[in-house]
């Protein structure tokens, strides 16, 4: 009965992420003005294009407040092991991004955030399709890794009014 105390006295302290800032902008206005500098690589090239879509979907041109600067490396590891041919089984990419949220003209950043996530696939025989499977799990990692990213910089955006 009295459970609901404790509930009403603390449902003024929370706010909604995607919810109005305080400075009168949107969330989804603020997230569409960051452009995402070039990150190399194939790997990059992939959270790239994922972030540029999770960050400003519309496709229409905004002009950027912020640059993201993102960093990212990638180990792959095989944890099973076939006893009788002493070919791995599995594996699994483990990608590690380290962003710095830059507004434009500036140079210190305003946030800094660092996320990981990992994706495993199986292992054939066919060296073709490892090639094939170990290039999805990057894909998969990727748009796991832009969609950390984006929450990520949605949370210090809310947490900053």
């Amino acid at each position: 009965m009295l459970a609901w105390l404790p509930a009403t006295a603390l449902a003024g302290c929370l706010q909604p992420v995607y919810g109005p800032l305080s400075e009168g902008a949107s969330m989804a206005g603020e997230l569409q003005a960051i452009a995402v500098d070039p990150i190399p690589n194939r790997l990059g090239h992939y959270l790239g294009d994922e972030l540029i879509f999770a960050l400003n979907g519309t496709g229409a041109p905004v002009t950027p407040r912020y640059h993201l600067i993102v960093t990212v490396r990638e180990t792959s590891n095989s944890p099973l092991i076939d006893t009788v041919t002493g070919y791995p089984t599995s594996s699994t990419v483990m990608v590690f991004a380290d962003y710095r949220l830059v507004p434009v003209g500036a140079i210190e950043p305003i946030f800094k955030g660092t996320a990981a996530v990992a994706a495993s696939y199986d292992r054939t025989s066919q060296r073709f399709a490892d090639v094939r499977a170990a290039r999805d799990a990057e894909i998969r990692d990727a748009r796991t890794l832009a969609d950390a990213i984006r929450t990520q910089l949605a949370a210090s955006f809310a947490s900053r009014t």
